[in-house]
C-alpha cells in the first residue's frame, strides 16, 4: 500500500499565510511505525491574540456576504476534497494510523458535511409575519463574530468539518486548534479552502498544546468555542469558557453499551458487534465498549471470536494513535484478567511485520467482567469489548445506565417491544437497534448525554445553526393610518 512519508514542518496559518512562531517544538509520530514524520510549533497565548485579530478583521466583509455568496466557496470547497481524495486519506493514515478504507470513509464524510452546509440557503429562512394592523415582526440570524473549534486526534479530517463549514457559511470567521498528535490533516484544509476562495483572515490555525486551549477559553474576542476530546478535558474547557461568558458545546468520552438478546441474528449480530469495537482500531466515541449478554446468548459469542480472529493488525485493523496509549490499553487488559475476567481474545503485544515500531493493539474480547471492574467503567478507548452477563433485560438495563457517560447504546433483538424498550430507557444520547455504530448523519445532530456532551445545543447538523447563530428580531410599521395599540 502506497504512504506518504516525512512532511513539511507544521506552521500556524494566519489571516491567510502559514508562518513559522519561533517557539519549541515537538514531534509529530505516524503511529503506524513510529517514525518522526514532522515537528509542531508549541503556540502561546500571543499567537491565539493574532489569530483573533486577523479573525475580527475579516468579519465584518465576511458577515456582510449574502449566505449564497459564502457557500459558493464551500461548493468549490467540496469538489478539492472530492479532487484530492486520496491524498487526503494517505495524510490521515500516516498521521492517524486508520487502515486505507477508514481514512477513505473519514475524507467522504467530510464532503458530506459540506454538502449540508451547502444547503442552508434552503434552511435559513428568515421568518416575517404581521402581528398586527400594519406592524410586521421579522427575524433574521446573524452570525456571533470570531468562534474557535478545538478538535480531537481520532478524526482528524472529519471531526474539523463538523463545525467549519457550518460556523463559515453562517457568516462567522473561526480560529480552530486541533489536536497536536494530528496537525496535518488540517493544514492541507486550509490550503484547500484558500484555493476554493475563502478570504484571508476567516479561517485560522493556531497548533499547540495545553496553553493554546487555555487561551481560546479566556480570549475576550472569541464568542464560542466548541470542544472534542476527553470528558476530563471536557469539563475544564466548558466551566473555563463559560466563566469568560462564551457560549460553548464540549463533547466528552463513552463508554457505548451493547445490548444483546438471546433472539438476535447470530451472524449479523456478531459482524456489528466486532466491527463496532475494533472500527478505527476503538478510537472513537461510538465504538463498542461493553457488550451486555442476556440470558443465554454464549452462541453469539462463540461466533464473535470466530469473526474477531479474521481481524488482522496492519491489515483490516489500524495503530492506536501512540506508545502510551498502547500500554494504557494493555494494561487495562491486563487488570481485568488478574481481577478473574477471561481474556477469550488477547490482543497484548500484537506486532506488524516491517512496521515493528508501530502501536497496535489486537482486537479483545473480554468475558465474564463485572461492573466494578475498571474495564466496565472506564473508557479504553481501543479495540477492546468487555462482556458483562445479565440475567435479564431489565438487569441489562440497569447496567446501561449505571454508566457515567452517555454517548451511544445498542441493542440486538428481533423483538420489537423489547428494543423499544432499550429506546425508551437507555441513558444515551444516540440508540442503535441492530446497529453496532447508531451515528446519525447530516441533518441530524451528534451528541450524547450526562458525561458525554457538556453546554446547551449541537455543533453540528440542523441545530448547529442555533449554536452558530443569534437571533435579530425587528418590528416595523410604514402606515400612519394604522391603529394605534400597545405596540406604539
Amino acid at each position: 500500500m502506497e504512504q506518504l512519508k516525512e512532511q513539511p514542518k507544521v506552521q500556524n496559518f494566519i489571516n491567510g499565510s502559514f508562518e513559522s512562531n519561533g517557539h519549541a517544538a515537538m514531534d509529530v509520530i505516524s503511529p503506524l511505525d513510529g517514525s518522526v514524520i514532522s515537528s509542531l510549533p508549541l503556540s502561546k497565548e500571543n499567537d491565539v491574540d493574532k489569530a483573533v485579530k486577523a479573525a475580527r478583521e475579516a468579519f465584518p466583509e465576511w458577515s456582510s456576504k449574502t449566505l449564497k455568496d459564502r457557500v459558493q466557496i464551500f461548493f468549490k470547497y467540496r469538489s478539492l476534497l472530492e479532487e484530492h481524495m486520496h491524498e487526503l486519506t494517505l495524510l490521515v493514515q500516516l498521521e492517524n494510523g486508520k487502515t486505507y478504507n477508514e481514512a477513505k470513509a473519514e475524507v467522504e464524510k467530510s464532503m458530506e458535511l459540506c454538502e449540508f452546509a451547502v444547503s442552508m440557503p434552503q434552511i435559513v429562512v428568515n421568518e416575517i409575519q404581521e402581528v398586527s394592523k400594519g406592524v410586521e415582526c421579522r427575524i433574521e440570524r446573524r452570525p456571533l463574530g470570531v468562534v474557535a473549534s478545538i478538535t480531537p486526534f481520532n478524526f482528524p479530517n472529519m471531526v474539523p468539518h463538523w463545525t467549519l463549514p457550518n460556523a463559515l457559511v453562517l457568516g462567522n470567521t473561526m480560529v480552530m486548534k486541533p489536536s497536536e498528535l494530528v496537525p496535518l490533516s488540517t493544514m492541507r484544509m486550509a490550503e484547500l479552502l484558500q484555493k476554493a476562495g475563502l478570504p484571508k483572515g476567516v479561517f485560522n490555525i493556531v497548533n499547540g498544546g495545553k496553553e493554546v486551549v487555555e487561551a481560546i477559553c479566556d480570549h475576550p474576542g472569541i464568542e464560542a468555542v466548541s470542544f472534542v476530546g476527553s470528558t476530563k478535558v471536557a469539563k475544564i474547557v466548558y466551566k473555563r469558557a463559560t466563566s469568560t461568558l462564551k457560549r460553548c458545546v464540549a463533547l466528552g468520552g463513552a463508554k457505548n453499551h451493547l445490548l444483546v438478546l438471546p433472539d438476535a441474528n447470530p451472524e449479523m449480530t456478531a459482524s456489528n458487534v466486532v466491527a463496532s469495537m475494533s472500527g478505527c482500531a476503538g478510537q472513537r466515541c461510538m465504538a463498542a465498549s461493553v457488550m451486555v449478554g442476556v440470558d443465554n446468548v454464549q452462541h453469539i459469542i462463540d461466533r464473535m471470536v470466530e469473526e474477531v480472529k479474521k481481524v488482522v493488525p496492519g491489515e483490516s485493523l489500524g495503530s492506536v494513535i501512540s506508545a502510551e496509549a498502547k500500554a494504557k490499553i494493555e494494561a487495562y487488559i491486563t487488570e481485568a484478567e488478574n481481577n478473574g475476567a477471561k481474556v477469550l481474545v488477547d490482543g497484548r503485544n500484537a506486532t506488524v511485520p516491517g512496521k515493528e515500531g508501530g502501536f497496535y493493539v489486537g482486537p479483545t474480547i473480554i468475558d465474564y467482567v463485572t461492573t466494578d471492574m475498571s474495564v466496565a467503567r472506564e473508557e479504553i478507548f481501543g479495540p477492546v469489548i468487555s462482556i458483562i452477563r445479565a440475567k435479564n433485560l431489565d438487569e441489562a438495563i440497569t447496567i446501561e445506565n449505571g454508566s457515567n457517560y452517555g454517548n451511544a447504546a445498542a441493542v440486538f433483538t428481533q423483538s420489537g417491544g423489547l428494543a423499544k424498550q432499550v429506546m425508551e430507557r437507555a441513558s444515551a444520547g444516540m440508540i442503535g437497534v441492530n446497529i453496532g455504530v447508531p451515528v446519525p448523519r447530516e441533518p441530524f445532530s451528534f451528541g450524547g448525554w450526562n458525561e458525554s456532551k457538556f453546554g446547551v445545543g449541537d455543533i453540528t447538523g440542523r441545530s448547529s445553526i442555533e449554536f452558530w447563530t443569534q437571533n435579530k428580531k425587528t418590528t416595523t410599521k410604514w402606515n400612519p393610518e394604522a391603529q394605534i395599540n400597545w405596540m406604539s
